[in-house]
Formats: C-alpha cells, sequence, structure tokens
C-alpha cells in the first residue's frame, strides 16, 4: 500500500512538471486531432451511402419515367384559322384539314372551296356565325391522343418489358398541345412521356 502511494506522489510530481505538462498537452492535442479526422471519415462514407446516384440508380432500378396508358378516348385537336367576314382563307394543306360542320368558336364552318382563289392563290373557307379574328376550328374524334411533346420523328417510346422501345406511329394530326395518333398503338400501350433512348431500362412512376 505505501509503495502505491509513493508511486501516486511520483507520477504527481512528474505531471507537475514543465516537460510533463508539454507532454500531457501534446498528447490531448493528438488526440482532438484524430478524433476530429476519424468523424469526418465516417461522415464521409455516410454521405456516399446516402447520396442519390442517378446513374447507379437508372443501372439497377430503371431511370424513373411518367407515362400514359392508351385507351380509345374522345379528343379534340385545334385548328387555327383567320376569320373576316365570315371568311377565312387557308392554303392547300390546311384546307385538307378543315371540313363543313366544323365547330369554330360560336358558329360553324360552312363550306370548304376545293379550289383555289384566283385572286389569292387560296382556298376559300366559309363560317357562319364566327367572329372576325383568329379562330380555333375544332376537329373531334375517338381515339389515341398523346403529348406533342412525347413524339420522337414521327416515333413514340412504349414500355415493354421494363424497357423503352421506339415504336413508329402515323399522325393523323396535332396542335401545339396534342397528337392525334392513327396508327402505331392500342390499347393497354405504356406511353412514356419523360425523356428516353431506345432501350434504356425504365422505372415507371405511380
Amino acid at each position: 500500500m505505501e509503495k502505491l502511494k509513493e508511486k501516486i506522489v511520483r507520477v504527481k510530481e512528474w505531471a507537475a512538471t514543465p516537460r510533463a505538462k508539454k507532454r500531457i498537452y501534446v498528447g490531448l492535442v493528438v488526440l482532438l486531432i484524430g478524433w476530429v479526422v476519424f468523424r469526418f471519415a465516417v461522415i464521409g462514407v455516410q454521405n456516399r451511402l446516402q447520396v442519390y446516384n442517378p446513374a447507379r440508380a437508372a443501372k439497377t432500378d430503371g431511370i424513373p419515367v411518367s407515362v400514359i396508358e392508351m385507351s380509345r378516348t374522345p379528343g379534340i385537336i385545334l385548328e387555327p384559322m383567320t376569320v373576316k367576314n365570315n371568311r377565312a382563307y387557308v392554303s392547300g394543306a390546311r384546307a385538307g384539314l378543315l371540313r363543313a360542320g366544323m365547330k369554330v368558336g360560336d358558329g360553324e364552318i360552312v363550306s370548304v372551296a376545293s379550289g383555289i382563289d384566283l385572286d389569292t392563290g387560296m382556298h376559300v373557307v366559309r363560317t357562319h356565325g364566327v367572329a372576325d379574328g383568329l379562330q380555333l376550328a375544332e376537329f373531334k374524334a375517338t381515339g389515341y391522343f398523346i403529348p406533342v411533346h412525347a413524339l420522337d420523328n414521327g416515333a413514340v417510346f412504349v414500355v415493354r418489358d421494363g424497357a423503352a422501345h421506339r415504336v413508329p406511329v402515323k399522325v393523323g394530326r396535332q396542335d401545339k398541345d396534342n397528337a392525334y395518333i392513327t396508327a402505331g398503338l392500342a390499347d393497354g400501350d405504356m406511353v412514356i412521356v419523360s425523356r428516353v433512348a431506345d432501350g434504356d431500362k425504365v422505372n415507371v412512376k405511380k
């Protein structure tokens, strides 16, 4: 017991010397630095594990995409035309998109000339009850309608076996927002409206 007390006294005396104080201080600093480095290393590992990596997720889970399930539904495509005194002048290509009976504002189209007007070189569209100015003729149909941005040079991307497949389609007509598809799609097709490439693995958003 006496020996233990002597050792304790010697340790206290040694700890009181300037040299011992310096060593204790250096040891504490080294210990503190080591703890800080360790904490930063742990945080870095945790961040690498938790940060979302789109490229890694795309390979494992597939690219998250939004889709529209196709079914034959009624829809409207709008054809712009400028009317004055219940008369509009349109090109040959535009004339083929218009027909008598189509609703235009509060009125309707009465006739679409098959031949061109010799003074203007345009086709004359006669209307009834339509105000002057830019108007929209309504083409109504039942079929497949998709957003214009889903089109990719005459094709769409459809989900098949968990991947995006490029499918050629025939566009009957379209306006600034929607396209009316007359061939290439069937009921139940999942048309992708997100940006993808052919063959990409996809994950459909619920």
